[in-house]
């Protein structure tokens, strides 16, 4: 099946254009995490959360003042899912075993006796298991930055490992800086980084190395078939036969994160939204950036020659 039966878009002529977008993105995304930083959640920070429901729908001042009587006013409160009954409560304060949770349960009960509430769902990670969870999520994306350098070096040339390096790190920045960006802005959606996150970034990178080494492929194919071409006309080329293929997939990919974010429910949301920005991300460098990396390296290689 192909979604387009013949295409003839010049993707590698205006490489320079997309060289500018992508770098734009970039620097937006960092600049909100220099300055706006990202919202790690307790399994990196460490700390405790409490998810609690009202009988009613709770003002946020007065919950405030309810945890602050009981010495916990520092702590972070939001709603919690599309309902206005419930809060999700986090401190950076650890208890011995439910001694914390009772305590901010407690408070709840004496500081607003006349609206009731239950514990839906409570967590604790100590300091050291957060730190060693960052470090372990640090490790893991960049080993397999690593491995897909030498799988695609090994499997193609040096460059085009490379280039697909290149995109997947412009991938993961580009995503890194918009959750940054995109947190505490849409309602009942969280965005910070738990491990569920970290996650849809190791998929979002297995997925848009596997559609760049379908296009590397048919530039191979097609080196060996059309001869007379240059390098860029060979590229152009395979990424027009390669485009329906790569739309079909990502677009399949996409739909189904948009059903596991609008109907999936809270705890799949941030997996769900992370992923659907990455393949959008994903397909866009897979067929702007790899490719003219590759062909800039070759070129850049040649003249020095």
């Amino acid at each position: 099946m192909r979604f387009f039966k013949k295409t003839v878009i010049d993707f590698i002529g205006k490489r320079n254009l997309w060289y500018f977008v992508s770098s734009a993105m970039m620097l937006v995304g960092m600049l909100s995490l220099a300055f706006k930083g990202i919202n790690l959640g307790i399994d990196f920070r460490g700390g405790t959360e409490v998810i609690v429901a009202f009988a009613t729908p709770p003002q946020i001042s007065d919950v405030r003042t309810a945890m602050r009587a009981s010495g916990l006013g520092a702590s972070e409160i939001k709603t919690y899912g599309t309902s206005d009954n419930a809060l999700i409560i986090r401190t950076t304060e650890q208890g011995q075993g439910s001694t914390l949770i009772n305590r901010i349960v407690g408070s709840l009960q004496q500081g607003m006796p006349t609206n009731p509430s239950t514990l839906l769902g409570s967590s604790e990670i100590f300091p050291k298991i957060g730190k060693e969870l960052r470090q372990n999520a640090l490790y893991a994306i960049v080993w397999s930055f690593v491995a897909i350098l030498l799988y695609i070096a090994i499997r193609f040339k040096f460059v085009y490992g490379l280039g697909a390096v290149i995109a997947i790190v412009h991938d993961v920045f580009t995503t890194f800086g918009f959750l940054s960006i995109l947190d505490g802005v849409i309602p009942g959606l969280n965005l910070e980084i738990t491990t569920e996150i970290i996650a849809a970034f190791l998929t979002l990178i297995g997925v848009s190395v596997n559609d760049t080494v379908v296009i590397f492929d048919r530039i191979r194919e097609n080196e060996k078939i059309h001869r007379s071409l240059s390098l860029g006309e060979i590229m152009n080329k395979s990424l027009n036969e390669t485009l329906s293929r790569t739309i079909i997939t990502s677009g399949t990919i996409f739909v189904v994160l948009m059903v596991l974010l609008f109907f999936g429910g809270e705890v799949n949301r941030g997996f769900a939204f992370t992923m659907g920005f990455g393949i959008l991300t994903g397909t866009y460098s897979s067929i702007y950036v790899a490719s003219a990396i590759v062909l800039d390296w070759s070129l850049w290689s040649k003249k020095k020659s």
